[in-house]
């Protein structure tokens, strides 16, 4: 994949899955925009790239995969880089990772057809969060506050495709069920 490594296109990484295209990845970082004291879940470790950048800007990430290949591969690859402030789980992402919560961010990469309610609830207040949400096909990416108990979403960017959010409480995989 060398040979595409400056391509602003999302990337295959095996297992039916892709890193986002980077100017995406920078897009959520620059809405989000994480600190130094914050907690962040990540929803879909998938490579580790945006895991890596979160790690840098925020005080502590929790990243859930449900592919153990990826979450083996993204670890490796956060070992090498020393990142010592990454926690990952292999497990269904629509349930997010509670024992941790709350979360000040919590970033999704992949698309939803709805906000799971296991997200809203692991939210921080104040908290922020951005998730695809759509069809299958086309998705709305929203930014979710929550501020003195009240939720807020807002549209940030029409028309992204993202892989399918598989899980629980999005939807099931046609292959297991």
């Amino acid at each position: 994949m060398w040979n595409r490594a400056y391509e602003d296109a999302p990337l295959p990484i095996g297992y039916q899955q892709t890193a986002s295209q980077p100017s995406l990845q920078a897009l959520y970082l620059s809405i989000l925009k994480p600190r130094s004291h914050e907690r962040v879940l990540e929803i879909g470790t998938g490579s580790g790239f945006l895991t890596a950048l979160l790690a840098h800007t925020s005080e502590r990430v929790y990243s859930v995969e449900r592919i153990r290949e990826l979450s083996t591969r993204a670890r490796k690859a956060l070992d090498g880089l020393g990142l010592l402030n990454v926690a990952l789980l292999v497990g269904d992402g629509t349930i997010g990772w509670r024992k941790y919560a709350p979360y000040d961010v919590i970033v999704v990469s992949a698309a939803s057809p709805s906000i799971p309610k296991a997200y809203l609830d692991q939210l921080g207040d104040p908290g922020r969060m951005l998730i695809p949400v759509g069809t299958r096909d086309a998705q709305d990416l929203i930014l979710v506050r929550k501020t003195e108990g009240e939720i807020t979403q807002e549209p940030v960017q029409a028309g992204c495709t993202f892989v399918p959010l598989l899980g629980r409480f999005a939807w099931k995989d046609e292959i297991t069920g």
